[in-house]
C-alpha cells in the first residue's frame, strides 16, 4: 500500500532522456553514533561477519573514523556531502546505510521505505530529510511505503533498486527485501519501468540486495552475471544494456563478495564524474576492469574495512543522492 502526501504538485512530469540525470554532486549521508554489528539483518545478509575480533566501543570509534575518512575525500573531490548525524538513541545500528529508506527525485518526489529489520525502520527520519531541504532543495511530493512493514512486505531503496533514471529503468533482483509487486507500484507512482531478475550467491542464496550485484553508470554498468544463473533473464539484461548503450564491466562471484558490485557512479561541482568504491572493491578488481573504467569516468575509492565486516554494506549504501530540484534561491 502507497500512501502519497502531494505537497505541491501530484503528477510525475515526463522528462526527455537527454535532460534527466544519471548522476549528482550532492550526497546524504549519515555519520553513525552507534554502529554495530545488527543480527536482525544477519537473517539475510551473508555479507555480515561475526568475527568477534573487535569490541563494541572499538568497532564504533573504527566506523566513525572510516565515515569521516570517506566524507573527507569525497569533499576532496569535489563531491558535496551533506552529512547528517544520526542520534544516540534509539539506538540504530545500521543508520550509516541511509541509502535504503530514503530516495531524493529529481521531480521532487521524497520516497520512504518499508525495512526489513524492525532496527532498522528506527532509521527513518523527518528531521533528516529537513537536514537535506534546509540545502535549498524543494519537496513537491512525498510517497510513503513503510504501511506494507505491517504485512511483511519490503522495499529497500536503492538497495533494492537500481535506478537508470536517464531511461527511465528500476532493475531489482528479487529477494526477501525486494517485493515485486511494491516494486511495481513505485514505477507506476514515478513513471518508470521494472526490470527483475533472480540472482544468487556462491551457495545459491538470494543476493539481498541489487546493489551489491550492480552498479550502474552514465555509459556503462558493472554487474556479477554469474550470479544470474536463469539464461533468459541474463539474456534480457544483457539486451537492456545494449539498448540503453551501457558497456558491461562482468565482475565474478569472488569479486562481487569485495563488495566490487557496491559501486555509485557521482559528479563533482566541476561536471566531472566519480566512480565511488571502497578499497576492498579497488583491489579486488582487475587492471583490465580499472582501465575499462577509467575509460569511462575517474575513479575513488575508500577504506571502509569495519563498516563492510560488520554492516554488510560498501561504498554505496552509505550514499543517498539526492535528485531534487533547487529551491530558488538555492543555498548550493
Amino acid at each position: 500500500m502507497l500512501e502519497s502526501n502531494n505537497r505541491i504538485n501530484p503528477s510525475v512530469p515526463i522528462e526527455s532522456i537527454a535532460m534527466r540525470q544519471q548522476t549528482t554532486p550532492y550526497i546524504l549521508m549519515v555519520r553513525p553514533a552507534n554502529f554495530a554489528f545488527n543480527e536482525e539483518t544477519a537473517a539475510n545478509n551473508a555479507f555480515q561477519s561475526r568475527d568477534g575480533k573487535l569490541s563494541a566501543t572499538e568497532m564504533r570509534e573504527r566506523a566513525m573514523k572510516e565515515f569521516d575518512g570517506f566524507v573527507a575525500q569525497l569533499c576532496d573531490a569535489g563531491v558535496e556531502v551533506i552529512v547528517a548525524n544520526d542520534t544516540p538513541d534509539p539506538v540504530k545500528p545500521d543508520a550509516v546505510f541511509p541509502n535504503n529508506w530514503v530516495t531524493f527525485h529529481q521531480e521532487g518526489i521524497i520516497v520512504t521505505y518499508p525495512m526489513f529489520a524492525p532496527t532498522r525502520r528506527l532509521e527513518r527520519s523527518e528531521n533528516i530529510i529537513e537536514t537535506v531541504l534546509e540545502q535549498g532543495f524543494m519537496e513537491k511530493q512525498r510517497l510513503c511505503f513503510e504501511s506494507n512493514e505491517q504485512s511483511d512486505r519490503f522495499l529497500e531503496g536503492t538497495g533494492s533498486i537500481i535506478f537508470d533514471h536517464q531511461h527511465r529503468l528500476a532493475y531489482a533482483c528479487l529477494s526477501p527485501r525486494t517485493d515485486a509487486a511494491l516494486l511495481e507500484e513505485l514505477c507506476q507512482a514515478i513513471g518508470y519501468q521494472k526490470v527483475v531478475f533472480d540472482s544468487v550467491d556462491g551457495n545459491g542464496q538470494d543476493i539481498y540486495h541489487t546493489n551489491v550485484m550492480m552498479a550502474l553508470g552514465e555509459t556503462f554498468v558493472v554487474i556479477c552475471l554469474d550470479s544470474v544463473r536463469n539464461p533468459p533473464e541474463r539474456n534480457m539484461l544483457e539486451a537492456k544494456f545494449k539498448e540503453t548503450g551501457k558497456t558491461i564491466v562482468d565482475i565474478s562471484l569472488g569479486q562481487m563478495n569485495s563488495f566490487a558490485g557496491n559501486m555509485l557512479q557521482v559528479r563533482n561541482t566541476k561536471g566531472q564524474t566519480i566512480l565511488v568504491m571502497s578499497s576492498q572493491a579497488y583491489r579486488a578488481l582487475t587492471p583490465e576492469q580499472i582501465r575499462l573504467l577509467e575509460s569511462h569516468t575517474k575513479l575513488l575509492h575508500a577504506p571502509i574495512d569495519t563498516i563492510e565486516t560488520y554492516g554488510g554494506g560498501s561504498a554505496r549504501c552509505m550514499m543517498a543522492e539526492v535528485f531534487l530540484p533547487s529551491n530558488p534561491p538555492a543555498n548550493k
